[in-house]
This record gives C-alpha cells, structure tokens and sequence, in this order.
C-alpha cells in the first residue's frame, strides 16, 4: 500500500486492507488477532474485523496526515461561504 493510499483510507477499514497495509496475508492477520498480538487495537463489529484507521497509521509510523494547499483553499472557501450565510 502506498502513502496515498494510505491517507485516503476512510475512518474506519477491514481486515483484508489492513493486512496488505501491514504486508501480511488475511490468515496470518486472523491468526494475529487470535492470538492477541494483531499491532493495532481490533474492534470486532458482528462477525466482522474493523481497524480505526488512525490506529493503523500510527503503527506504521504515520502520526499526522499532509497538509495540501489544494486543501487549504478549499476548505477557505468553504469556511467563507458558511461566514457569508450565517451573517444577516
């Protein structure tokens, strides 16, 4: 998985991305969590593994995500047109 995969990784991922995120196949992550030694905390969701993507990039060694300048304007522009709506 590369870094730009990586940060466009919603909230929350399944077991089977955050394997191939960390180079391991889908067995060998299930065994990992059975065995308690899976490197991010797990939550299990129903019959189903979900990995909080903060904890996912924190184990990689990710601890902030980049700032783009595309980013930036938008979200000025965004921000500008919310100040503009709610002033009378």
């Amino acid at each position: 998985m590369s870094f730009a995969e990586a940060f466009d990784l919603p909230l929350c991922i399944d077991l089977r991305t955050a394997a191939r995120a960390f180079g391991v196949c889908p067995g060998t992550a299930y065994k990992l969590i059975r065995l308690g030694r899976f490197p991010c905390p797990v939550l299990r969701v129903g019959w189903h593994y979900r990995i909080p993507t903060a904890y996912l990039l924190s184990a990689l060694g990710i601890e902030e995500r980049p700032v783009y300048a595309d980013d930036l304007e938008s979200g000025a522009a965004h921000a500008a047109q919310l100040h503009n709506t709610t002033h009378y």
